[in-house]
């Protein structure tokens, strides 16, 4: 990548400010930035770094004040991606069609420009769309049907009949389409009920490492157009995800749960089964939820509570010792042993 500061305003849609010319190879935080990188400022609470920062552009929020090459923008970060997407275009490797060991029902179909990676299989039935890269070791089921323009890494599963829409990214070791965890129990034998359903991933959804989306016993399990998932992450049968959400690291959200669009859970969140997540709601880290939460919430804890209540109960946890003390000494001034009188 080689670009002047003229040409990154161009590139992010902002306003340059300094000599236009500058040219700059790559990108890198503010603090390791040298004058041939592009760097960016979103938190103002860092702006101490400017005066030491020797990043050749930099991309600021507007209003900020900066007397060096800068271009400013609304949103630095996001203006920031855009410049790390030139750069990962070019380090992507071409694809390189249909490896000679990768094996391929002659009932599947695939589009133009669809790749398909060493010893992956595609099974009969299935239907991949134009452009999509399959790389390594991966499967996809019979009857599944991929959309176009999707990036599948190494050692990715879809089952059968699960589908994917338009540029869907899904990271190394995600499955999608696993059995949901269904067991009827008679006389301490638990018996399979078959998981005859299956997974949706609307477009532009992406899939992080090791994350498992499970197929639904009837009719579908359903991630909403947009929603990120990190790796790890655990959505069981029948869940629906709206548009847009974001479930971080080793959130769990058990079977027939359905949530909003734009709802964030945070690392570690379990969501229990049957609850409904309002739109826009918010889980704080290691959140438990086993009821309902309102559109708009922000809720913390297990159980999880509203955020402002969960801390005072912290804060008031963390006073137990000194509560305690106080408490053995009114004892000892009143003679109280705790006995009943008799």
């Amino acid at each position: 990548m080689k670009l002047t500061a003229k040409e990154i305003a161009a590139l992010v849609g902002g306003d340059l400010s300094g000599d236009g010319n500058v040219s700059v190879s790559g990108a890198a935080p503010l603090e390791n930035a040298t004058s041939k990188d592009v760097s960016f400022l979103n938190d103002l609470k860092h702006l101490k770094s400017l005066s030491t920062t020797q990043a050749g552009v930099l991309l600021l929020k507007k209003g900020t004040a900066y007397s060096k090459t800068a271009v400013f923008v609304d949103n630095p970060q996001l203006a920031f991606a855009k410049i790390l997407a030139l750069i990962a275009k070019e380090r992507e490797e071409a694809p390189s069609g249909i490896h000679p060991t990768a094996v391929i029902s002659p009932k599947a179909k695939l589009g133009a420009g669809v790749s398909v990676g060493a010893h992956s299989v595609i099974e009969a039935g299935a239907s991949i769309g134009d452009r999509t890269q399959i790389s390594a070791q991966c499967y996809v089921g019979a009857r599944a049907v991929i959309g176009h323009d999707c990036k599948f890494y190494p050692q990715v599963v879809v089952r059968e009949d699960c589908r994917a829409g338009n540029r869907v990214i899904l990271h190394s070791g995600a499955v999608i389409g696993s059995d949901g965890f269904g067991y009827a129990t008679e006389g301490g034998v638990h018996h399979k009920i078959p998981q005859i359903g299956n997974v949706i991933l609307e477009d532009d959804v992406e899939i992080g490492a090791n994350a498992a989306i499970d197929r639904a016993t009837l009719g579908a399990t359903v991630v909403g157009k947009g929603t990120k998932v990190d790796n790890l992450v655990q959505i069981a049968h029948n869940v629906t995800t709206g548009q847009g959400c974001i479930l971080v690291s080793q959130a769990g959200v058990a079977g027939s749960s359905t949530l909003g669009d734009y709802v964030t859970l945070a690392g570690q969140v379990g969501v229990v089964g049957h609850v409904k997540i309002g739109d826009r709601a918010i889980a704080a880290a290691q959140s438990g939820i086993p009821n309902d939460v309102a559109e708009g919430a922000i809720v913390f804890g297990s159980p999880a509570r509203p955020i402002a209540e969960e801390r005072r109960i912290q804060v008031i946890i963390g006073k137990l010792p000194k509560i305690y003390e106080e408490f053995r000494k009114i004892k000892k001034i009143l003679n109280f042993d705790g006995k009943k009188p008799s």
